[in-house]
């Protein structure tokens, strides 16, 4: 059985195993940053679909980016607009955003805080992880606990206790949004409108 109580799923989940929980949007499965050539591998994913850098908080995810103090305040702002919430902010990375987190394009990182209480008290104590939906490569995502433990025996979860009741409709995927040095291009329209 992947269910675990959370304190052992907190461990597993630092020890650097693959993990799921639920989000604001889909639920996650997610890993350590240096680990996330695991979440390549278990979704059978193409190195050009990068991962997203999810923390409890913004503050936990800055010192992931590097940019000049006037970008920085106009990423803050979009930050403060947003979240907690399903905009992933693609900024540029710095030198502790592990390479296998953007295999073909190192040098930027997707970035995110959930709007999600059990997201946000997971991340508090692993720190932020290499996220991702939790899916095969070209497959619908997964949205209850049952599927994940039945198509991913390998991955952790939380006990069920902590699974929201599944939404009646499909949720959508966060909305991407780009820095491009002067302004933002939206990637992805999900579920904010920008």
């Amino acid at each position: 059985m992947t269910q675990l109580p959370i304190a052992a799923f907190i461990a597993a989940a630092r020890s650097g195993r693959l993990i799921s929980f639920p989000t604001d949007t889909v639920p996650a499965l997610a890993a350590r940053p240096d680990q996330a050539s695991q979440i390549f591998a278990a979704k059978q994913r193409q190195p050009d679909k990068p991962l997203i850098l999810m923390g409890a908080s913004p503050e936990a995810l800055w010192p992931y980016v590097r940019g000049n103090e006037q970008e920085t305040r106009q990423w803050q702002q979009m930050a403060a607009d947003y979240w907690p919430g399903a905009l992933t902010l693609v900024l540029p990375a710095c030198d502790r955003v592990p390479p296998a987190m953007n295999p073909l394009n190192p040098d930027s990182i997707g970035i995110r805080v959930p709007n999600s209480k059990v997201a946000q008290m997971i991340l508090q104590q692993t720190g932020p992880l290499a996220t991702t939906s939790i899916n095969r490569s070209g497959q619908p995502a997964l949205t209850n606990v049952q599927d994940i433990n039945q198509h991913f025996p390998e991955v952790f979860t939380p006990l069920a206790n902590l699974w929201p009741e599944p939404q009646s409709s499909d949720p959508l995927p966060s909305t991407v949004t780009k820095w491009t040095g002067q302004g933002w291009e939206v990637l992805r329209q999900g579920a904010v409108q920008i």
